[in-house]
């Protein structure tokens, strides 16, 4: 007797890349509760500004040894030769200002951190300490991204408006929005 392979549904944006799919199936949507991990994903989402996804995936390694493994105290040291050596990386994306937005961001993390602060509490607390399950169709923004890019903004944070909070809150679970038939949905 033969087994067939029983068909994988993904999200539709998954299925053309191999470096999507993986991430995906293994990390798309998946709740982080993990600060400095919460942070790195949100700086990335910040480095897609005006970009696709797999860009700053296929980059992601580069950007993690540019930027010190995303280690907010490592960043948050860094200074304008930094910058300037970051400017020259081809590996990664190469943007004054997301480059800085980033530096500061780390600056941030750690004056929360300081003041006893934790950024992974901060932001699921606006979420309701739980993952959000998406029932309708996918929107670009939410009156929850809006609150959670305000208070960002509102700390000094860049590249955080609301459209791209609600990409970072997709990609590290707090919603789902894997697709209805999509094998993730209920997993995560």
């Amino acid at each position: 007797m033969t087994k067939t392979k029983k068909a994988v549904h993904r999200c539709a944006w998954a299925d053309n890349d191999p470096l999507m799919r993986a991430y995906h199936d293994e990390e798309w949507g998946v709740p982080e509760r993990d600060s400095r991990v919460l942070w790195e994903a949100l700086m990335l989402d910040g480095f897609q500004a005006g970009l696709s996804w797999i860009t700053v995936l296929r980059k992601r390694e580069a950007f993690r040894k540019a930027f010190r493994n995303f280690d907010p105290e490592k960043v948050a040291r860094m200074g304008e030769a930094n910058v300037e050596r970051l400017l020259q990386n081809a590996d990664i994306i190469r943007s004054r200002a997301k480059i800085e937005a980033t530096i500061n961001g780390a600056r941030i993390y750690m004056g929360m951190a300081d003041a006893g602060e934790d950024f992974s509490t901060f932001v699921w607390k606006m979420a309701g300490n739980k993952p959000i399950k998406n029932t309708g169709a996918v929107p670009a923004k939410t009156p929850l991204s809006e609150e959670i890019s305000a208070a960002l903004k509102k700390r000094g944070f860049k590249f955080v408006g609301p459209v791209i909070v609600y990409a970072w809150m997709q990609a590290v679970g707090i919603v789902n929005d894997h697709s209805p038939d999509c094998f993730r949905r209920k997993v995560v």
